[in-house]
């Protein structure tokens, strides 16, 4: 004789881990869905930025004390004057969102094996001010030694007088604060001017790309 009392724990038990496993499938669906939705909305903000092209647009790039130099596009500018030295670069936003650059940090002396690593975003120069560049648009970048103690502003001086390749590394994200990037752009002396283009792309807010 059928035990019905032991069927009817055996059939609610099965049941139960049926929906057990069906609730552990549309939950793992949906946080899949859900990653899938969020790395789509960070494609949608992510910037990136090169060097801009030779076609693009001249940057007029002016300073608080008024100087003003204008920059081509492929092209960097490393000027002196009154006692300080400006540094500017023609940029482009390659990515889908804003880019918002918060710093920079350079580097005098060029040594392709320290180029494989980022500088530690604890060093780098807060921007003087906001700037922005769309996706899809060209902009540029600025900054200047000013303070006669600064530690780059020997080096610099140097390269001033006599040009030789550097590099200056620009710390960005995007218009929410996040997606940090790290591009360093290599400054490389070409007669009377300076060539620009980006080398290395470093990502501090996930996993890099490579």
């Amino acid at each position: 004789m059928a035990d019905w009392t032991t069927i009817s724990s055996l059939a609610t038990a099965g049941g139960t881990l049926v929906l057990a496993a069906a609730t552990y499938a549309s939950v793992r669906s949906a946080n899949r869905a859900a990653r899938v939705a969020e790395q789509s909305l960070l494609a949608g903000l992510r910037p990136l930025l090169l060097a801009a092209r030779a076609e693009d647009v001249i940057e007029k790039v002016t300073w608080v004390d008024e100087h003003i130099t204008r920059v081509a596009g492929g092209r960097g500018a490393v000027e002196e004057a009154d006692g300080v030295i400006y540094l500017a670069a023609g940029l482009r936003n390659a990515g889908a969102g804003l880019a918002v650059l918060h710093g920079w940090h350079i580097e005098t002396e060029w040594d392709p094996a320290s180029q494989q690593s980022a500088p530690d975003a604890e060093r780098f120069r807060r921007q003087s001010r906001d700037l922005y560049i769309a996706p899809g648009d060209s902009g540029f970048w600025q900054g200047a030694i000013r303070d006669d103690d600064d530690e780059d502003r020997a080096e610099l001086h140097e390269i001033v007088t006599h040009p030789r390749r550097f590099t200056i590394s620009l710390l960005y994200g995007d218009q929410e604060g996040g997606q940090r990037t790290i591009t360093r752009f290599i400054f490389t002396p070409m007669g009377d001017a300076w060539l620009c283009s980006a080398g290395r792309h470093w990502y501090l807010d996930r996993a890099g790309p490579r």
